[in-house]
């Protein structure tokens, strides 16, 4: 059973446009704040008043503008994670996971680990406990499809890791469409099959977490995605390759082909540090002061210049990197991509 989407709602600065399709899987919609993402769910759901197109499940017609369909939300049979929770402040855990499917009510408080609250009222929970409360009435109608806004907002770090932890657990065990909207590229590729990037009210680009780190389209989805954007001007270089003259100054080469204004995309990963430029034509070599640098576990986050890179933390620790200094960022050209810059 799929969930079809293609809809256009009308917001104040733009509108949103989205085509989606939805199978039995999770597909995250990640943008900035104010992109239309929370927008799609509840035009899915039937809250957004306006809302023009079609919305299928399965066979059901949910929406068809044209043919003046439009079910009420309370026909449309989705479970609705709102980025609020909107429990209900009077009634208990067990009363508010049953004010939509009462039967289901006891199996749920102990599938979401929430039995031994059941007569607790929300007022005296954590953050994480809310939102396990939350999920579970949102699959208490056995819903034919599944609506998540910003499922871990206002978690600490562990919070939020046990909230995906649950997530994938039961995202997957409903077996039904589910739609996810967050700003977290990360936590959106540790939960979903694909990735829908939305800026302004439109998709940017979707397909698979890993594709969307590979081969980005756009200079926002790159950098989404964690990699490095470095603006220029290309022009055809020797041996096929790609020359640019880069914005912060220098010149790399690409593998890729490009023209005229681009973005100059490496991974974090994929750039060498270095305490002097070495002897080798084969890469790529930025000099630049040393910036930010974070370790990441046995890894450590470091800027050159304008360059992000990812090393191992004995790496680090060996070329006795220090915020202020010189160092120099090298890649290969068959380590970058070229995007066109400009929406």
């Amino acid at each position: 059973m799929a969930l079809g989407i293609t809809i256009t709602v009308p917001l104040r600065a733009f509108s949103l446009d989205l085509a989606l399709s939805v199978g039995e899987e999770v597909v995250a919609l990640v943008g900035p704040s104010g992109a239309g993402k929370t927008t799609a769910l509840r035009a899915v759901a039937g809250l957004a008043p306006g809302t023009r197109g079609r919305i299928t499940s399965g066979d059901e017609v949910w929406l068809d503008s044209e043919a003046g369909v439009d079910l009420p939300p309370e026909d449309r049979e989705v479970g609705f994670l709102f980025q609020d929770l909107a429990l209900f402040p009077h009634m208990t855990v067990a009363e508010n996971v049953g004010f939509a499917g009462p039967r289901r009510t006891a199996e749920l408080l102990e599938r979401f680990g929430i039995a031994h609250l059941a007569r607790a009222r929300p007022a005296g929970l954590s953050g994480g406990e809310r939102r396990r409360v939350a999920l579970a009435r949102s699959l208490a109608r056995a819903p034919r499809a599944l609506l998540l806004d910003e499922p871990t907002a206002g978690l600490d770090v562990r919070g939020a890791a046990a909230i995906r932890a649950v997530l994938r657990e039961h995202t997957r065990a409903a077996g039904v469409p589910t739609l996810l909207v967050t700003h977290d590229f990360h936590e959106a590729a540790a939960l979903a099959d694909r990735v829908g990037v939305v800026v302004e009210g439109r998709l940017l680009q979707e397909g698979r977490p890993e594709e969307l780190v590979a081969a980005p389209r756009d200079p926002f989805v790159a950098s989404l995605a964690g990699g490095n954007v470095l603006p220029g001007t290309a022009r055809p270089g020797p041996d096929g390759l790609t020359l640019v003259a880069l914005d912060a100054g220098g010149e790399v080469r690409c593998a890729d082909a490009g023209a005229g204004r681009v973005g100059v995309v490496v991974r974090p990963e994929e750039v060498a540090v270095a305490r002097a430029r070495v002897d080798d034509s084969a890469l790529n070599q930025l000099e630049g002061e040393v910036g930010a640098i974070v370790p990441l576990g046995n890894r450590v986050r470091v800027s050159v210049g304008p360059v992000v890179a990812e090393v191992t933390a004995a790496s680090a620790d060996r070329l006795g990197l220090a915020r202020g200094g010189r160092a120099v960022a090298a890649f290969k050209a068959t380590g970058a991509r070229l995007v066109p810059l400009g929406r």
